[in-house]
């Protein structure tokens, strides 16, 4: 009689948080931050990441840095110290000088450690649709990097949200099919709406963070819950985990809390390890072999 041949254990992939900030110019990081002892640093980070099995993180330049140029240096040093960790995101106002996204895309072109650009409408007043951006999209085709969008609600009250909700990047999807647009924050609160750009356009994803107030909100306990049915919802109108991303909106957000909105999902392991890292090792072209935590 053969033997019986014992069951093969699937590694599992390196999670990816694919929304952090890291940044000099955020100067109320006290105030705003999940904690007010918070270490926020790469340093820091990293500790934080380790403890929470995160191999690899996207690090989203702030529209606050006073040019491309230093958010640029600032994002090398972040990488630097990352030790191949952390991955800059660059990012560009349209709304500034004629002449600031063409000297952007020029600054870009010298930085081959960019994985993505993210624009601000909402903070800044434009459209993603705006004519402008139009060569920022064709960048990103050229370096086959993702543009990132934020969308839904602004930290900052003086923010109009009607330049941020989804529905206002089907048009831009339509003309660039072959660029890929990331709906940050799930389109928060305009959810369904995010849900339903994600299952028309192929090139059009997800991410989860953003979707939980400061901890010390009223009632924070059901609204991790109600995150995690607002996640699944989305799945359930996309049909398919392989569009939606981990993020968390650190250091709005503490990793366990972010992590645990995706990982106490009712879905396949494979499903889950697909949100968590699959996706985005896939999407921003990191390694297979992305780095794991020292510890977890």
């Amino acid at each position: 009689m053969p033997a019986k041949k014992e069951p093969v254990s699937r590694r599992r992939p390196p999670r990816v948080d694919v929304h952090l900030h890291l940044s000099r110019w955020w100067r109320d990081i006290r105030r705003t931050g999940y904690r007010r002892d918070l270490d926020y640093s790469v340093r820091g980070l990293l500790a934080e990441m380790d403890r929470n099995a995160i191999g690899e993180g996207i690090v989203i330049q702030l529209f606050e840095a006073p040019t491309v140029t230093e958010g640029l240096e600032e994002g090398r040093r972040t990488a630097a110290e990352g030790h191949g960790r952390l991955h800059p995101v660059t990012t560009v106002d349209p709304t500034r000088e004629e002449s600031e996204v063409r000297e952007a895309i020029e600054a870009w072109d010298a930085a081959p450690e960019l994985v993505g650009v993210k624009l601000y409408p909402g903070y800044q007043a434009f459209y993603p649709h705006d004519r402008r951006l139009d060569p920022v999209y064709e960048w990103a085709h050229r370096r086959r990097v993702p543009v990132m969008i934020h969308q839904g609600d602004t930290l900052d009250g003086i923010g109009l949200v009607k330049y941020a909700r989804p529905l206002e990047v089907d048009e831009v999807a339509g003309r660039f099919r072959d660029v890929r647009f990331v709906l940050c924050h799930l389109g928060n609160p305009w959810v369904n709406e995010a849900a339903e750009l994600v299952w028309k356009n192929e090139n059009v994803y997800a991410d989860t963070s953003g979707l939980l107030s400061h901890p010390s909100a009223p009632y924070f306990d059901r609204m991790v819950r109600q995150a995690r049915e607002v996640v699944y919802a989305a799945l359930v109108t996309i049909g398919r985990p392989d569009r939606i991303l981990y993020g968390s909106d650190w250091p709005l957000e503490e990793l366990s809390v972010a992590v645990s909105v995706v990982d106490a999902l009712d879905l396949p392991e494979a499903d889950r390890d697909a949100i968590l890292g699959g996706n985005a090792a896939r999407l921003f072209g990191l390694s297979n072999r992305a780095r794991r935590p020292a510890r977890s």
